[in-house]
């Protein structure tokens, strides 16, 4: 095969050869506007050692990021191994902190730190001296007795989701420390051995620290001088070990809904006296307060150490203090360890600490560890206060889950505009939202993990507009409980432009030399961007498309290069013939393809009419209505390169700004062309249709308008009448006269009378007969689509017809009566075809009636469909 590449539209403007088009000026190259970055994506598998944190070139490296990342932006590191140290020394702002988020989610696990043994020392985050830093969801391995996260001297802080599994740091596997201030630890497993060392260290200094939702396995919480420090809705399973240690002068500090156990495997300890579940030092005790904790007694070690007492029992500790008003000292029925990776332990639906603990507790949350709502179990008795069925405990106790998603399209602004939804459902009543939720929009390369139960998002082109719904009730940690993949349709919008020469193979134009293309060979044509628009944000283009000179008969097909070739044709032709047809093709990667299917040589002539995008007008269909017959009243033709103004005004709304014409030439007296264009405009080095002397022919045209107004130009040495039928318009959405865009589909052949294709007829391999009608349906997406599903509401389809016995013309119209009007003109024994922009009718169907005396073949290839905007 014979394949010839073009490389761009910087071309000088030739001169017209045989009265085919040839543009004013070549399209406009140019690359848009670049947004500007918010999000900055880190990604170790895939990344560019230059790259500036897009998700097309991400940072190889969170430090990477971190050097970089301002007040406001998120640092989103994708699921991976980071064999690094982290030291965070930008600042974010008050209301708009650096967030460095690990996206947990369907593709797997963010690890940093020493995941190969020596590729780190000291602490795997260490943020100094900082202020308004959140730090979600990563799983940290740190080096032998190296804290994990260290954050000192910083203010306004967040550890939220943090995994720390197995330190052995001996000032804690998290450390908040150095007169740090507002800091948050919230939702983490945080493992620490020896017993001895913490796994949650509040240093000396620390002030107003909360401690929330998190598992603490192993080791405990140590509490130093840190006065107002909030600890609640904590699970800690020690090795007899003291589960909470508040010590030394940590006035004001509340510990509230916590479950501790001080054997991991509910046993009891060698040492019961080492197994304290809540120590409070004498001169922590002032303004610390205690409530509805869930004390496991199993290990043998004293429930509470309070000031200067020991207290074996609740009653006990209660006379004496005037504490633990709501504890209780039973088994909290905790659940299996789940998760290697990002560990935690379930409950059981009817441990005494479900539905009894403080909804009001200072820094109770609406959530739980693993993100799930507060839930009421409708088995239970619901002894809490507040809203009265928050559990105790980091993991709040769930009914069986569910889930629904839904895409799409957004009302108004732009057509490729989606809004894909999730719902987390509950088997029992909840008092709020939760679950985590995961989005990947077709083409994009990254999860966005997120609660939000809706996100928007805008696709590049126009078809099928489809996302990948993930809903996890354990944050990722075990595959999704929910999965769904929906998809809608988005149209485009059609925007003119200055018809311009792109390709001639007779002038070298689009190809390295003015050679015709030969048999069962291909062009390839590039279009890096029409208009400012690159070629990836463009959905089709559409193209006057002229053979000139083929040696044989055959057909021409254009389709978009990287598509299979499709079994439909755009131009039929004879030996010798000079025939023009108005395609529409796809675009995928910014190439289109000629294919000359004939067994001679042909040249191409391709000319930009206009593209379908993000901007431009909404389309109308409309029952095809003769706007023009030269031949009627006094029958005047056109003259010798003569002009005739087509006033179209009532016949679309004034507001229109292009309409759909099919336009036939007939009985010209000389060869020549017709140019229709903007009325008052100059005339452009364009044509449209291409005639003999004698012949009829027709074509489709998107001519735009003024005041409802285009002109004819007749460039020929002899006269010729003209015919014109209205098919549709294109108006801008804001006037409400149009609102129908573009969806291509195809190329694909619909129906085919010489076989048992597409028509609703009973006839196998029979071509229509004198006044025969029939209807086909368009296809579309619609059997892919499960919300928010148009139908179409006008096809895009190029007819042919073939071996016809006596000349005659076809029309395509919606079902329903007669037409007036006409789509293929053709002669005895001739193929011809001609592009229609059709009205669809129930069903989607399209009617075609052979207005002629005799029987022809028909032959229908659709390019694309109209849809209703939402």
């Amino acid at each position: 095969m014979d394949i010839r590449t073009w490389a761009g539209l910087g071309f000088v403007p030739l001169v017209g050869v045989l009265g085919l088009v040839v543009p004013a000026a070549p399209a406009a190259v140019a690359a848009p506007a670049a947004a500007a970055i918010r999000d900055l994506y880190v990604n170790s598998k895939a990344c560019d050692p230059r790259g500036y944190g897009t998700p097309d070139a991400p940072f190889c490296t969170i430090s990477g990021a971190a050097a970089l990342a301002a007040p406001g932006q998120t640092v989103l590191v994708q699921p991976g191994d980071y064999p690094e140290a982290v030291t965070i020394t930008r600042s974010g702002e008050v209301g708009a902190p650096i967030t460095f988020r690990a996206v947990n989610g369907p593709d797997g696990t963010v690890t940093v730190g020493d995941t190969t043994v020596g590729a780190v020392t000291g602490a795997v985050f260490a943020l100094n001296n900082v202020h308004d830093i959140v730090v979600e969801g990563f799983r940290l391995q740190s080096p032998a007795d190296q804290s994990a996260l260290v954050v000192n001297g910083s203010q306004r802080v967040t550890l939220d989701g943090v995994i720390v599994h197995g330190s052995r740091a001996t000032l804690g596997a998290v450390r908040v420390t150095g007169r740090s201030g507002g800091v948050t630890v919230s939702r983490s497993y945080l493992s620490s051995a020896p017993a001895g060392n913490p796994s949650l260290a509040i240093d000396a200094g620390v002030v107003g620290a909360v401690v929330s939702g998190n598992e603490l396995s192993y080791s405990g919480l140590r509490v130093t001088d840190a006065p107002g420090t909030t600890i609640t809705n904590n699970t800690l399973l020690t090795y007899c070990a003291v589960g909470i240690e508040v010590a030394g002068a940590s006035t004001g500090v509340s510990v509230q809904n916590n479950i501790v156990r001080t054997h991991p495997f509910r046993q009891a300890c060698a040492t019961p006296a080492n197994a304290t579940a809540i120590s409070v030092s004498a001169g922590s005790v002032p303004g610390t307060f205690a409530d509805h904790n869930l004390i496991d007694p199993i290990t043998g070690g004293a429930l509470y150490a309070w000031g200067d007492g020991r207290y074996q029992d609740l009653p006990a500790f209660r006379q004496a203090t005037g504490q633990g008003g709501h504890d209780l000292a039973a088994d909290p029925m905790i659940g299996a360890y789940n998760g290697s990776l990002r560990p935690w332990h379930t409950i059981d639906p009817s441990s005494p600490a479900v539905d009894s603990g403080d909804a009001s507790a200072r820094g109770a949350t609406g959530t739980d560890m693993l993100g799930n709502p507060r839930t009421d179990n409708p088995a239970i008795a619901n002894s809490g206060t507040g809203a009265g069925y928050h559990d105790r405990g980091a993991v709040e106790a769930q009914g069986a889950p569910g889930g629904q998603a839904t895409v799409r399209r957004k009302p108004g602004g732009n057509p490729f505009a989606v809004t894909a939804s999730g719902t987390p459902q509950y088997g029992w009543p909840v008092g709020g939202e939760g679950g985590s939720i995961a989005y990947q929009f077709e083409g994009e390369q990254f999860w966005r993990v997120t609660t939000a139960r809706t996100l928007d998002h805008t696709f590049r082109r126009a078809g099928q507009a489809c996302a990948h719904i993930r809903i996890s009730y354990t944050g990722f940690r075990l595959p999704p409980e929910f999965s769904s993949y929906r998809c809608t349709q988005v149209g485009a919008l059609y925007e003119t432009v200055q018809p311009t020469r792109l390709l001639d193979t007779r002038e070298a134009l689009g190809t390295p030399t003015t050679t015709p293309v030969p048999a069962k060979s291909e062009v390839i044509l590039d279009v890096p961007s029409i208009n400012g628009v690159a070629a990836a944000d463009l959905s089709a283009v559409v193209l006057n498309v002229t053979v000139t000179q083929p040696s044989t008969a055959g057909f021409l097909t254009v389709y978009p290069d990287g598509a299979p070739l499709p079994t439909s044709s755009n131009v039929n032709f004879v030996a010798n013939e000079t025939v023009p047809n108005l395609a529409t093709v796809p675009m995928t990667n910014g190439k289109l393809r000629f294919r000359n299917s004939s067994g001679g040589t042909v040249h191409v002539i391709a000319d930009l009419q206009g593209f379908y995008g993000s901007y431009g007008a909404a389309m109308q269909p409309l029952t095809p209505i003769r706007a023009l017959d030269t031949r009627t009243g006094a029958g005047t033709p056109i003259a010798a390169n003569g002009y005739l103004r087509l006033d179209l005004t009532g016949k679309v709304p004034a507001e229109a700004k292009a309409a759909i014409v099919n336009v036939t030439v007939t009985a010209p007296t000389a060869g020549g062309v017709l140019t229709l264009y903007p009325d008052t405009w100059p005339t452009p080095m364009a044509s449209n249709v291409n005639f003999v002397a004698g012949q009829t022919i027709p074509n489709l045209v998107i001519v735009p308008l003024v005041a409802g107004k285009a002109m004819i130009r007749n460039a020929s040495s002899g006269t010729t009448h003209v015919v014109a039928d209205v098919a549709g318009y294109f108006a801008a959405p804001s006037y409400g006269v149009a609102d129908q865009t573009y969806v291509p589909y195809g190329s694909y052949r619909i129906a085919d009378s010489r076989g048992l294709s597409g028509w609703d007829r009973p006839f196998y391999n029979e071509p229509f007969h004198a006044g025969e009608k029939a209807t086909v349906s368009a296809r579309h997406d619609g059997e892919f689509c499960e919300d928010d599903c148009p139908t179409p509401r006008a096809a895009v389809v190029n007819v042919t017809v073939t071996d016809p016995t006596t000349a005659g013309v076809l029309a395509v119209y919606p079902p329903g009566g007669t037409p007036s009007t006409s789509t293929v003109n053709f002669l005895a024994r001739e193929t011809a075809s001609n592009l229609a922009v059709v009205k669809v009718g129930a069903e989607a169907r399209i009617a075609a009636y052979n207005n002629s005396s005799g029987s022809t073949h028909v032959i229908v290839d659709q390019s694309g469909y109209f849809i209703a905007a939402p």
